[in-house]
């Protein structure tokens, strides 16, 4: 259902003079941080001593603990920004190609303008692809990053 959502929001910013939601940030990130901070909290309160024993990887060297708690600390906190850039910024870079190169048709002549046209018919087709992909990458990242927590907990039982 999430997929559908998001790929629904990608193809309707396809059609012209539709600006689309999944352009803006804060729409990519309004889907990503909630289901993020959920994540978070729920681990951090039935899983407190597993998400500190999981920010310093097995083997680690001793001096190096402050370093790896660090860098994993940022991983964790960057995640939900990551989606929404990721999913914003190659919908707005399709659109802003198709908007550049489509404002050059007045300024050629026939031979070339059927070039232009051409080009931007299989550009066309590359959004389509861009469209279904981002809205794939976005729910696989979402589910992975859930998937995580519930290996954490998962190896928490084991023990």
């Amino acid at each position: 259902m999430f997929f559908f959502f998001i790929l629904f929001s990608n193809f309707l910013g396809l059609l012209p003079y539709i600006f689309t939601s999944s352009r803006h940030l804060r729409f990519s990130l309004a889907l990503a941080l909630p289901f993020w901070l959920g994540c978070i909290s729920w681990s951090t309160v039935f899983q407190y001593k597993n998400i500190l024993v999981h920010l310093v990887p097995v083997g680690t060297p001793p001096a190096l603990i402050p370093v790896m708690v660090l860098i994993e600390t940022v991983r964790n906190l960057i995640r939900p920004g990551a989606l929404a850039v990721r999913l914003a910024a190659n919908i707005v870079a399709g659109h802003l190609l198709l908007s550049l190169i489509g404002g050059q048709g007045p300024a050629l002549r026939r031979g070339l303008l059927l070039c232009l046209i051409r080009g931007l018919v299989l550009l066309m087709a590359l959004e389509c692809a861009v469209a279904c992909i981002q809205a794939y990458v976005f729910t696989i990242l979402r589910t992975l990053y859930l998937n995580e927590l519930i290996r954490l907990e998962f190896n928490q039982k084991i023990l």
